[in-house]
């Protein structure tokens, strides 16, 4: 009977998503001196969601079951390569994880903001 309007929903796969990569990015800090370590990444959250407000799947089979199922699948990012085979950039991961906190954050004010205008509406003020 109630849905959930379209705007929160894609606040929330965009939180979803930032959750996500910063995991990748996470894993990337964490393996930054294992030899033959490949970083990866996420795709971007425009090119990854669709306008039916879920993220896009390019191509079946692509994920495991053991992943989330709302969520593209880590690629190997470029890079590159330290003498041992490993294409971790630690000023690389820096950055991301800076994007991906604003990503986190405008996701969170555009919920807040969507949050305060439906019960205004309702009259039940802010």
């Amino acid at each position: 009977m109630f849905q959930k309007p379209d705007i929160l929903k894609m606040a929330d796969a965009m939180a979803a998503h930032a959750g996500a990569r910063m995991g990748v990015i996470a894993a990337n800090v964490a393996n930054a001196d294992t030899p033959g370590y490949r970083a990866q990444d996420l795709p971007e959250f425009a090119s990854a969601y669709d306008e039916a407000g879920r993220l896009r799947v390019t191509r079946p089979g692509h994920r495991t079951s053991a992943q989330d199922p709302s969520l593209p699948m880590a690629v190997t990012s470029g890079g590159a390569e330290a003498p041992n085979g490993n294409s971790v950039s630690l000023e690389a991961e820096m950055v991301r994880a800076v994007d991906v906190r604003q990503q986190h954050d405008m996701a969170l004010a555009i919920y807040q903001s969507a949050s305060r205008l439906l019960r205004t509406s309702l009259g039940r003020g802010s």
